[in-house]
């Protein structure tokens, strides 16, 4: 069994220190590889569970007027704030927002769906809102 298998903390900090003397000879190729794919997943997942989040909170918004409240408008400013923190730090997401906000937006409706009570029926099949409205400071549905 390996260092990368047995202990992953101590095989970072080997190959750490291996990259550092430029001993390229004795680093793990194939899990860096495999680390370093995973890390980059990992923020492509984090930003559609942003949008996601967001989405689930413009949906209830909209439909759910009669319940609109300050923690619903604290959740959408967070999100968005986040979304711009993660998108200033990984700037080559921001060519991919299209495509994940429509990625996202299928989990959202589902959300909305559980989180309201209302018919999933009840929501579009697609985003209604624009990638600029939802990313704006200050936009609030309808």
């Amino acid at each position: 069994m390996s260092v990368y298998e047995r202990d992953f903390y101590a095989w970072t900090q080997q190959q750490r220190i291996l990259l550092q003397e430029g001993d390229f000879a004795h680093l793990d190729i194939d899990n860096l590889i495999e680390e370093l794919e995973s890390m980059g997943r990992s923020e492509r997942r984090q930003l559609i569970h942003r949008l996601e989040v967001l989405l689930i909170h413009l949906l209830k918004w909209r439909y759910q007027p009669e319940l609109r409240g300050r923690s619903w408008e604290l959740t959408i400013t967070e999100q968005r704030r986040r979304i711009e923190k993660l998108l200033r730090t990984n700037p080559s997401l921001r060519s991919q927002l299209p495509e994940l906000l429509t990625e996202a937006y299928d989990d959202a409706a589902f959300g909305a769906m559980r989180e309201t009570g209302l018919p999933q029926e009840g929501f579009p099949t697609a985003c209604p809102f624009t990638l600029t409205e939802v990313l704006a400071r200050d936009w609030l549905p309808a």
